[in-house]
């Protein structure tokens, strides 16, 4: 009844009593009891406690806060994690060509199929498509070995013929497979060179037909009309018109490519990291944690967030085989854990804008439950005897097992419980 002495005095004029000396303390204590007894009515409330007849029910105030039905939806649960926007990995371009180093492309130049990678003694090495890397000289002779082995006509005996660009007829034959022939060499005619054949010819023809220089049969035979073409594609660069492709004037991609960074000046021997490229298009890789990378399936559907707070779409297209080990010491309190590279990919690159490398954020979908009740989390009282429930209108309260928080909202389940319902959210 210390409320009822305190308005007595109150109402009565009574003179304030001077402050103690541990006037604080006790004001701490008074709030902290006060905060008990303010839960241990919320407790009472939720055990549907506290005695009283429905005559002092009906003369009680309304409980404030508002309600909201329980709703049947869907329900995602949404993860974010830190990414890197770029081109990829740089790699260095496979340059066969010897010589001194005389022309180089700034860095970031995109170079298609037909283009100049760079020079070497002032000649041009050029970018073709294809899988297959360049592996000898493709011309009329070319890609014989020197002192091809010959049958004698005796089963399993050979000889060291000695001869530069002659092959027998026997080892002209080309593979079923499809695959170029040993030496490179193929059917002789009249013993004076052989005729070259191979996938890697297939697939430089394609490149030079793309390119407008016709005129031949497109096949994995290099034939005459095919070295005329070549020395019309020579002539258009400035090259000796040989008819003979030799082996550093030529690179190949899978596309066309971006320029990474030069590992010599000019003026320098040419190597076979010369130069590094990436591809053009531009990607996002996330350095997911090996434990939690159950997202990351190939094809999967993610959202990218963008320094200027835009959002793009994007899908994963690889993930690592292997995990990198954190470095000693990393993350906080040494508790960093392996991590897998997983590359996405932006189908429109537009959406990116001009935006070349910037850090980002990669959303994923991780869990997802369908068709079921939920409620807003606000909407959760925790119960005396352990668990949760949602207070209804009418004041009772009802016990459910909660599920996936999602987007603000939770699952929820019970007997009690069914859609539609309202529901209260305490204030």
């Amino acid at each position: 009844m210390a409320e009822t002495v305190v308005q007595t005095d109150h109402e009565r004029g009574a003179a304030p009593a001077p402050p103690p000396r541990g006037r604080r303390g006790r004001r701490t204590v008074l709030v902290a009891s006060a905060l008990v007894v303010v839960a241990a009515v919320a407790v009472v409330g939720a055990l549907g406690l506290g005695g009283g007849g429905a005559e002092e029910d009906s003369s009680a105030p309304p409980r404030s806060g508002s309600t909201v039905p329980v709703t049947r939806t869907t329900l995602t649960e949404r993860t974010t994690v830190d990414g890197q926007l770029g081109y990829g990995t740089e790699i260095p371009l496979p340059v066969k060509a010897t010589g001194t180093v005389t022309w180089l492309p700034a860095e970031g130049t995109t170079v298609q199929r037909g283009r100049t990678l760079l020079r070497v003694d002032d000649r041009p090495v050029v970018l073709l498509y294809g899988t297959l890397p360049m592996y000898r000289e493709l011309g009329l002779t070319a890609g014989t070995q020197q002192g091809t082995r010959q049958e004698t006509g005796t089963e399993g005996d050979t000889q060291d013929t000695g001869d530069q660009g002659r092959t027998d007829e026997t080892s002209a034959a080309p593979d079923p497979s499809g695959s170029p022939t040993p030496g490179g060499a193929g059917a002789g005619a009249g013993g004076t060179g052989g005729t070259l054949r191979g996938m890697d010819v297939l697939q430089f023809e394609s490149n030079l037909a793309t390119l407008g220089y016709t005129g031949f049969t497109v096949d994995e035979e290099f034939t005459d009309l095919t070295a005329r073409a070549v020395k019309r594609w020579q002539k258009s660069l400035g090259l000796p018109q040989t008819g003979t492709v030799a082996m550093g004037d030529v690179v190949y991609s899978a596309g066309k490519v971006r320029i990474g960074h030069a590992s010599v000046r000019l003026g320098s021997p040419a190597t076979d990291d010369v130069l590094t490229y990436t591809g053009t298009s531009r990607k996002v890789v996330v350095n997911a944690s090996a434990a939690e990378d159950s997202w990351a399936v190939r094809g999967a559907a993610v959202t990218i967030g963008l320094p200027d707070g835009k959002s793009v779409k994007g899908e994963v297209a690889s993930v690592g085989k292997s995990a990198t080990a954190p470095e000693e010491g990393g993350g906080e309190g040494g508790s960093a854990t392996p991590t897998v590279p997983v590359t996405i990919t932006i189908k429109d690159q537009k959406s990116v804008g001009r935006l070349e490398s910037a850090p980002v954020t990669v959303e994923y979908v991780g869990r997802e439950r369908a068709d079921v009740l939920t409620v807003p989390v606000a909407a959760l009282v925790a119960l005396a005897e352990g668990g949760h429930g949602l207070e209804t209108a009418d004041g009772r309260f009802v016990a459910v097992k909660t599920g996936l928080f999602a987007d603000g909202r939770v699952e929820v389940s019970g007997s009690a419980v069914r859609e539609g319902m309202n529901v209260r959210i305490p204030e």
